[in-house]
């Protein structure tokens, strides 16, 4: 991932949802600032993407930035670590709907670890 992905403008504009996703320094993964939701969905999915095309075992999503997270984008984040070849993703620090609709709609999956 070179440059980060940014929907809705260079600075938020009120009433309009902003994603902005970069790579994290030092170690495998992303981070995404903003919010996730229909308006963002084809940035924050096109990053899950370049995620999964470089995961080595640990993949990491830091969302400590996040405001807000649909069900279609957590529904994102799920495909893409139950169709990696191995390993797990660690999502630290998500909004408190994300570890919510991941209980509900995936119980079991063990790809996805939740570090709050």
């Amino acid at each position: 991932m070179d440059a980060p992905h940014v929907v809705g403008g260079p600075a938020p504009v009120p009433g309009r949802a902003a994603l902005e996703v970069s790579p994290l320094p030092g170690r495998s993964g992303i981070r995404a600032r903003g919010e996730i939701s229909v308006l963002t969905r084809p940035s924050w999915e096109q990053a899950l993407s370049e995620l999964a095309q470089r995961h080595t075992g640990v993949s990491y999503v830091e969302l400590s930035d996040v405001a807000f997270v649909d069900v279609a984008g957590v529904t994102a984040l799920a495909v893409t670590a139950m169709n990696l070849p191995d390993g797990r993703v660690v999502v630290e620090s998500p909004p408190p709907q994300l570890p919510r609709v991941l209980a509900i709609f995936w119980p079991g999956l063990d790809r996805i670890e939740v570090a709050l």
